[in-house]
């Protein structure tokens, strides 16, 4: 097994340390290990011939953070053909609430849930996934 080195924030390794203590983990690595297999296949096999989904994102900042909201309405305008609606909402007065409505693929929708993932400084990144088919939407993921 080859060995990977990674930096994280000291908060987020205490975090994943007491996890791995909490839910019986051999160490930080499993939970890692773990967690990399998750996010690599939450979209996989929701591909049926390009079929349409709709989408709900929620992303959560710490308020006062200019370059994580300049970021955002960049991965907005970049996801413009698939953004349907976006809002954003104070929660109490420590953070920053973004909601995305999306229509798209679900190349598409992954492809803007992973690029939001991937701005620094986000606190939280959750979604929900439903076909869009013949007037039928069933919900298939919540995170």
């Amino acid at each position: 097994m080859s060995v990977v080195s990674i930096s994280m924030p000291e908060a987020l390794l205490e975090r994943i340390d007491e996890f791995a203590d909490e839910h019986g983990y051999s160490g930080r690595s499993e939970v890692v290990r773990e967690g990399t297999r998750t996010l690599l296949e939450e979209f996989q096999g929701r591909t049926i011939d390009g079929q349409k989904h709709m989408c709900t994102v929620t992303v959560v900042f710490e308020y006062c953070q200019p370059a994580v909201q300049q970021r955002l309405t960049g991965v907005r305008h970049e996801y413009d053909a698939i953004v349907s609606a976006t809002t954003h909402t104070h929660v109490q007065d420590q953070y920053c609430m973004e909601l995305y409505v999306l229509e798209g693929t679900t190349e598409a929708l992954s492809g803007f849930v992973n690029t939001v993932r991937a701005v620094p400084d986000i606190r939280a990144v959750d979604y929900s996934i439903a076909p869009i088919s013949d007037g039928q939407c069933q919900l298939s993921h919540s995170e």
